[in-house]
């Protein structure tokens, strides 16, 4: 039975950039959908480290078109497909999807209802609950591309990973595990330590107490033929030092300070792009076996505030928000 769409819906947005206090509930039209775009019945959408950058206007040059407010936040979400547009193959009402919808002039995930281009959009993986596929795909495909085509991670190649329990990092762990790598996991705290193992790190240290050297060390003696650098600073550089010749270190744009490798290695920058492709390859992976997405803490959408908040400091996995 197909879902009637109202003409308004509730949301968390901002009137103006700033610091927490101008992101509160408002009343809102629900998006138009496009020609090559779905709307989505949003369930729970995803929080980022960088929605409180979006708050400020750090990212405001990424809008399309320029912010209009109120402004609606959300990178990422899952829920209901209630509308397709008109060029659309390949969804219908009632399909359950998750999508990245970053920049987006109609808003994002953070409301009842959001727009998304069919392209950025995937079928909720087996296994994961909806909140879990909410938290997906900004950080899914940040992990994979970062893996995958920056680092061409091989089958056998030793892997360090560094920021392993966070959003980003605790997905890529698992997906390079699965693309047959071995892996050292570094993470924060004692709880960060036991979710890298858990998620089958072959090594694991603490970033902050360990002995971060001596454990690049002991788990590559040849060196090491890849970095995800997720979590950055001088215990971080003194690790890559530990990178073999011929070796790729890469990091998403945001991680600062950016990462410094030993001469003559690549050290690769790089954003979290959305295309079919990568989904469809990230739903594949997830769906080979038993995955893991840990959500850190679930808010209400009338605790936004504070949920951009609280994603500044430590924390395991990524939060999500529960909206309808």
């Amino acid at each position: 039975m197909a879902t009637s769409i109202p003409d308004k819906m509730k949301a968390a947005a901002l009137d103006r950039f700033g610091g927490p206090e101008v992101l509160g509930i408002k009343t809102l039209p629900v998006p138009q959908c496009g020609d090559d775009e779905v709307l989505i019945r949003v369930e729970a959408a995803g929080v980022g480290v960088w929605d409180s950058w979006e708050r400020e206007g750090e990212m405001a040059g990424m809008i399309e078109g320029g912010p209009r407010f109120p402004y609606v936040p959300g990178a990422d979400g899952a829920g209901e497909v209630v509308a397709v547009g008109r060029s659309v193959k390949g969804y219908k009402e009632g399909d359950r999807v998750y999508a990245y919808s970053f920049g987006n002039a109609k808003g994002g995930f953070y409301a009842e209802f959001a727009v998304a281009k069919a392209k950025h959009a995937a079928r909720i993986p087996r296994g994961l609950k909806v909140e879990q596929a909410a938290a997906l795909a900004a950080d899914g495909i940040t992990a994979l591309q970062g893996l995958a085509d920056h680092l061409a991670l091989q089958p056998g190649q030793r892997l360090l990973l560094f920021g392993a329990s966070g959003g980003v990092g605790h997905i890529a762990l698992q997906l390079a595990k699965r693309m047959g790598a071995k892996v050292l996991a570094v993470a924060s705290g004692d709880d960060g330590l036991e979710l890298a193992r858990r998620l089958g790190a072959d090594a694991v240290v603490e970033g902050h107490r360990g002995d971060v050297e001596k454990a690049c060390r002991d788990f590559a003696p040849n060196g090491l033929d890849a970095a995800l650098v997720l979590a950055s600073g001088d215990t971080c550089d003194a690790a890559l030092k530990h990178v073999r010749k011929g070796g790729r270190i890469a990091y998403p744009n945001g991680v600062e300070p950016a990462p410094r490798g030993p001469e003559g290695i690549q050290v690769i920058a790089y954003n979290g792009d959305p295309d079919r492709g990568t989904l469809e390859k990230l739903n594949a992976l997830i769906e080979a076996g038993p995955f893991h997405l840990e959500i850190g803490r679930l808010y209400a959408m009338e605790e936004a505030a504070r949920a951009q908040q609280e994603v500044l400091k430590h924390h395991l996995g990524k939060f999500a928000m529960r909206i309808h």
